[in-house]
């Protein structure tokens, strides 16, 4: 017998069986009951804004899956590219299908060289995070035919142009804010080399990185390319709803997550750390957070009640990374706080635990990377979730956003002339 519930109207007793489809149930029925009555829910925590086949999260279970595949099969055997194409198409690519990917991909880095003098136009400390947001907006005006949105073929050539293109305007802003010359791609490299490369190349012919460094770096890309409908996601929807182009809705996407509840998390983890100082303040700190004075940053998810899986798989990487560059002061600090925490039933009974956030900034700030950059590596590789959605909202024929409201201002009232107002 199929699951379903029932809402009873007690205003008049009418009553109405809805069904419960994939976890959910579908609000046209109970506007069917009743209609002009709006479901409550602030943040949406509680609605389905989409379908989507994309990624599944059991926050309980602690489980992350793209397209069905564990997280952890993924980072052990796969490449960002590879995930990427995935994400994009539903299935693992056969080998032919990566190689020509990986190709379209490769030809794709270089960017105008109108955008290099647009970067010219920001002020010497500004934020990378504001400037690509404002480069992936200007995208837009470089190709206009990307408005050409119910063209699959074009639509599919600028997923690539973005996905491609992402790391070389990352790079790009943080040569700008240090003062370096901008470096080219090198298309001979692999995708997260390339980027290093762009990153870090001065002098030398050609940029080496370590491979440890390189493959940290595939690493957090692969465990940041998507994460279900978080506020970026859902953003690019509500725009994309809307038939921008995907360099538009990316900029938005990519807006939501420079705000520092969303993407700046593993910064604020680094700032908890320099505060704690050392181990021996780590007790302290803890008894001051079950006070109620500050907060365990990197600790506890919206969606996870359980371990983080990526933040699992994230920690075994820093170790690897700390064995290139020397290890982060900050690293034992984190260790005790963690330790502590999950002795503690304080956090345990609170389902608080480590979150990806938790490590990836020490692994960032060991291989150089300035906390201004955070949010940007964390833009490259989920342009390829978002885009994801993008592809699959437009599949849907999804309409165009429009939550409602509850109104909660005054009832109406007639205009007062300005003399007679007191």
């Amino acid at each position: 017998m199929p699951e379903s519930i029932t809402i009873t109207d007690n205003r008049n007793g009418q009553s109405i069986e809805i069904p419960i489809v994939e976890g959910g149930v579908n609000s046209a029925e109970w506007s069917k009951l009743l209609p002009g009555l709006w479901f409550y829910d602030p943040g949406f925590s509680a609605t389905a804004e989409c379908e989507s086949a994309i990624s599944f999260i059991d926050g309980d279970a602690g489980v992350l899956q793209y397209r069905g595949y564990p997280i952890e099969q993924l980072a052990e055997r796969s490449t960002y590219l590879e995930v990427a194409y995935l994400l994009l198409k539903g299935e693992l690519p056969t080998a032919a299908e990566l190689e020509d990917f990986v190709g379209q991909v490769t030809i794709h880095t270089f960017i105008h060289e109108n955008v290099k003098r647009f970067l010219e136009g920001f002020h010497y400390d500004a934020h990378p995070m504001g400037m690509l947001v404002s480069e992936l907006a200007a995208l837009s005006t470089f190709y206009p035919d990307a408005k050409r949105i119910d063209d699959p073929e074009i639509r599919w050539g600028h997923t690539v142009r973005l996905i491609a293109k992402m790391p070389t305007l990352a790079a790009a802003t943080h040569r700008f804010c240090s003062g370096m010359p901008f470096v080219y791609p090198n298309n001979a490299l692999s995708f997260p080399e390339n980027f290093l490369s762009m990153m870090w190349k001065m002098s030398e012919p050609a940029y080496e990185a370590n491979p440890a460094l390189v493959r940290a770096i595939e690493l957090l890309f692969i465990l940041h390319a998507d994460h279900e409908q978080n506020c970026s996601t859902t953003t690019m929807r509500v725009v994309g709803s809307a038939h921008a182009d995907p360099y538009s809705a990316c900029a938005a996407a990519t807006a939501a997550l420079y705000g520092p509840r969303h993407g700046g998390a593993n910064e604020a983890v680094l700032r908890m750390l320099t505060s704690i100082g050392s181990l021996d303040n780590v007790p302290d700190f803890v008894r001051s957070v079950k006070e109620g004075h500050g907060r365990l940053q990197g600790f506890g998810h919206r969606v996870y009640k359980n371990y983080d899986p990526r933040a699992k798989i994230i920690r075994q990487a820093a170790y690897d990374v700390f064995a290139v560059t020397g290890k982060n002061p900050l690293l034992d600090i984190a260790l005790k706080l963690e330790e502590t925490a999950l002795a503690d039933d304080y956090f345990i009974s609170r389902r608080l635990y480590p979150n990806v956030d938790f490590y990836s900034g020490l692994i960032y700030q060991a291989m150089g990377f300035p906390v201004s950059m955070f949010p940007v590596l964390f833009a490259i590789p989920r342009t390829a979730g978002w885009l994801a959605h993008w592809n699959e909202m437009l599949d849907h024929k999804t309409k165009i956003a429009r939550p409602r409201q509850l109104y909660s201002g005054a009832p109406r009232r007639d205009y007062v002339p300005i003399g007679e107002r007191s």
